[in-house]
């Protein structure tokens, strides 16, 4: 029997892979939502056959227009409507806070149901440090925004989660290896399926695995903070002359910066008096 539920938004996570993983909070909301809200109608009509439910559907995705969210709006002040996404917790990288954040500013109860996340189950499995870390959605897709992105964030003394892609897996460890070579890299896909993989080294040794091994499926990659401690035989003098040998004092204490986490204005104070 449906429970009778109050009109307002209701945000529920969804399973990643494994549908076993669905809360029995997140069915009985289903089952009383007046309507889901959802990113692919096809993708969310097999969980409600799994679930053996039949509910409105109505489609809210990245091309939503102002008029859909009104829709959805003006329908959530008189009835409970559920917003979904393709796979995980909604909001996380998909388009949903606008919706809430309407919501809120008009008074609307806004509940939100805790599940599954792709980006939580990756970092639980990598092995990476997870006192702190920083969720970055997708990296740019042009080679040079991308690398930009990674110098920026490389600097955040925490683990990195991206979501990526299959297809563009090769060109992201690429610019791992180019900006960040020495940090530790995992990445995890399939998760929670039958052919669930987590796997970490460099980037040049993932980026050799998976050349040989073409993966599917959607992909967490995690990065490594920082390290602030340097093995003891280290010769950051030695790394400035190396670098010196074919780039320019600031180019070489960037490069020596990221590398070994040593503060930049210093390294390049030191690398202009060794040329």
């Amino acid at each position: 029997m449906e429970q009778s539920l109050s009109p307002g938004l209701y945000i529920v996570a969804t399973p990643i892979g494994n549908l076993g993983d669905i809360t029995l909070r997140a069915v009985e909301m289903l089952r009383s939502a007046s309507a889901v809200a959802c990113e692919d109608t096809r993708v969310t009509g097999k969980l409600m056959h799994h679930l053996g439910l039949k509910k409105r559907l109505i489609r809210y995705d990245d091309h939503a227009s102002e008029n859909d969210r009104e829709r959805l709006l003006s329908l959530m002040v008189e009835e409970p409507v559920a917003l979904v996404s393709d796979a995980g917790t909604p909001l996380i990288s998909d388009p949903g806070y606008r919706l809430v954040r309407l919501a809120r500013e008009r008074g609307i109860a806004v509940t939100s149901l805790p599940g599954p996340s792709a980006a939580v189950v990756g970092m639980t499995l990598s092995g990476l440090p997870n006192d702190r870390f920083l969720f970055a959605g997708f990296l740019p897709n042009k080679a040079k925004a991308r690398e930009e992105a990674l110098a920026e964030l490389g600097a955040v003394k925490a683990t990195l989660i991206f979501y990526e892609t299959a297809p563009r897996l090769d060109a992201a460890l690429s610019a791992i290896d180019s900006v960040l070579p020495r940090r530790e890299v995992a990445v995890a896909r399939e998760l929670t399926k039958r052919f669930e993989e987590c796997r970490s080294g460099t980037p040049s040794e993932l980026s050799a695995h998976y050349a040989a091994h073409p993966p599917k499926g959607e992909i967490v990659l995690m990065i490594g903070p920082p390290s602030d401690e340097l093995p003891e035989n280290v010769d950051i003098d030695a790394l400035l002359l190396a670098e010196l040998a074919e780039a320019k004092p600031s180019q070489a204490a960037a490069r020596v910066a990221k590398a070994t986490g040593k503060d930049r204005k210093e390294l390049y104070a030191r690398a202009m008096e060794l040329k």
